[in-house]
């Protein structure tokens, strides 16, 4: 009786390991969605008058900050100069208003929250939503009208996510529905982005787009209100140069770092 070689004999292989499909949304966004999508339906079924005083309460209004007034009151006082930085983000003017935000979140927000977990990723929309109501503040400083809407933060993780991107196997490439491994390669240092020939042209439509709305004081919505362009670049620029703050996944050695070593900061 022959003996067939070890080698003839099928071998079983490790089970691989739970793929995430790509248009799978992380838990966090689905909150913040969840939150934003909330917050606007209960305004609806507030009376207009109600509604007004809430969006003065909570939206971002720069007239707030004139220390020249002596006569004119805000509603939600001392403290609104504090919470309305964050706050402001989470109101809408409609419906189509947070589509829009939620239509471009749904990419980059998505690979955002995957990578930097629940805890980093509403600190990361917090900073870049205050780093977008400081940039209208001093391009808007006797403002009345309030600022309302996410685009600052969602600015703010569109230029996050380009610094990982355009790197092969990333989320953009689609590669083999592994949402988690594509969202987790290892980023680009802020200087090898900025000499990344297609982060620069991402660069410089983004830019240019903006720029077309604050030169051509495009309004969106039927009501007209003004796109608060400045504040979309005020997030874009803290997201992108921030992004190193937040991001816990190591580099690839060799590439240099902008920002100090993830395992030196505090996990959340």
């Amino acid at each position: 009786m022959e003996s067939r070689p070890e080698s003839q004999f099928p071998q079983e292989l490790p089970p691989e390991p739970p793929r995430e499909p790509i248009l799978t949304l992380p838990g966090a966004l689905t909150v913040y969605i969840a939150l934003l999508a909330v917050i606007h339906l209960m305004r609806m079924m507030l009376p207009f008058d109600i509604d007004d005083l809430v969006v003065e309460m909570f939206g971002f209004i720069p007239k707030r900050y004139d220390s020249t007034l002596l006569d004119i009151s805000f509603p939600g006082g001392e403290g609104a100069k504090v919470w309305t930085f964050v706050t402001y983000s989470l109101l809408h003017a409609n419906l189509s208003h947070i589509g829009f935000n939620v239509l471009w979140l749904l990419p980059f927000g998505s690979a955002l929250a995957r990578r930097f977990g629940a805890a980093r990723f509403f600190v990361f929309m917090a900073v870049t939503a205050a780093a977008g109501a400081l940039a209208h503040l001093v391009t808007h400083e006797h403002a009345v009208a309030p600022m309302i809407g996410a685009s600052a933060s969602v600015s703010g993780t569109m230029a996050a996510a380009i610094r990982f991107a355009f790197v092969q196997g990333s989320f953009l490439s689609f590669s083999r529905g592994d949402a988690d491994a594509a969202a987790r390669v290892p980023a680009l240092s802020l200087t090898r982005a900025l000499r990344n020939g297609r982060v620069l042209g991402f660069l410089a439509i983004w830019f240019g787009v903006n720029i077309i709305f604050g030169i051509g004081s495009i309004a969106i919505g039927a009501d007209g209100a003004s796109v608060a362009w400045q504040a979309h670049i005020g997030g874009f620029l803290a997201g992108l140069m921030l992004f190193s703050l937040f991001d816990p996944v190591p580099r690839e050695r060799g590439q240099g770092t902008d920002a100090p070593p993830p395992d030196a900061l505090t996990r959340g």
